[in-house]
């Protein structure tokens, strides 16, 4: 147990190393990589962009990709996390640094704080062990569930104005315009009231005038978000494509559908609310029900006793 005990804050000693050392060989990448740019005339707009972000953020993000390009990491791990981050709606460059940057702050961070509190107590060995290797899972944990809560608010915000976006692509194609000036239109419109749908539909505009084949780019816009509403949209604008059918009619029926999955969820949480109101109902009015009811009687009996 003393062994356990002296090997965890050697342990943290050693990663902190390992971590300073990665992230100076990244910094001294950076450096290079601007002296080349700057040499060959290119932009420095990204660079200033960078230079914006607080410190400890970019040391957060400059430390993540320190682990990320040093081979802990397999290539199928990075592409399952950029993946889980592009679901999310996070597709900032730095945004994978900053997600296995703070996993590893978290892992080492939490079991140091519960190794310096549990070493005043007389908490037995074991059970100093215990949280010590607790508070490193839950560091581990503490990024995903806030990716997790962030991509239920992405979801609920693309839900939420992907009707409105179809209502504007069927209005753009009735006024003569294509699929790919009609995406870029619907998303400059729709940009300060739905911005999560406006960014979707600008990424996929852009990889259709950048790139070749248009299905490819609509296959995309459901694979990058993971919303089967979205999944729905590219197939349909797919088979409207493919098989030449009208693509105002199409993208009508698919509001409607939608439209009427909102009432739908809606109308589920209204036929949960009686039962959700069950539990407070009995625990703070039925006992004032009986108070007000029973309570005369019980005041003249413990009278007549």
């Amino acid at each position: 147990m003393n062994l356990l005990l002296i090997g965890v804050p050697v342990f943290f000693l050693v990663m902190s190393g390992f971590a300073i050392v990665m992230l100076k060989l990244v910094i001294e990448e950076e450096k290079l990589a601007r002296r080349i740019a700057r040499a060959g005339g290119l932009s420095v707009a990204a660079e200033d962009k960078d230079d914006q972000q607080p410190v400890h953020i970019r040391i957060i993000i400059g430390l993540g990709f320190a682990i990320a390009r040093s081979g802990l990491l397999s290539a199928k791990t990075l592409a399952d996390l950029r993946h889980t981050l592009r679901m999310a709606g996070i597709r900032d460059q730095g945004a994978l640094g900053l997600f296995v940057g703070a996993k590893l702050l978290m892992m080492v961070t939490l079991p140091a704080i519960a190794f310096g509190m549990t070493a005043l107590t007389s908490l037995g060995e074991l059970l100093r062990i215990g949280l010590i290797g607790g508070s490193a899972i839950i560091g581990l944990l503490v990024p995903d569930m806030v990716i997790q809560q962030r991509r239920k608010r992405f979801v609920k915000r693309v839900e939420a104005g992907l009707a409105d976006a179809l209502d504007l692509m069927v209005i753009c194609a009735d006024a003569g315009l294509s699929l790919e000036p009609g995406l870029a239109r619907v998303a400059s419109e729709i940009h300060e009231t739905h911005p999560a749908v406006a960014q979707e539909l600008t990424i996929t505009s852009n990889e259709m005038r950048i790139g070749n084949n248009v299905r490819d780019a609509l296959t995309a816009l459901g694979v990058r978000t993971g919303l089967d509403s979205l999944k729905r949209l590219g197939s349909t604008l797919i088979q409207t494509i493919q098989y030449g059918t009208p693509l105002t009619q199409a993208l009508r029926t698919l509001s409607a559908e939608l439209r009427q999955e909102q009432l739908t969820r809606f109308e589920e949480r209204a036929a949960r609310l009686p039962v959700l109101l069950t539990l407070p109902m009995i625990i703070f009015i039925l006992p004032c029900v009986f108070m007000v009811v029973g309570g005369p009687a019980v005041l003249k009996i413990m009278a007549a006793f």
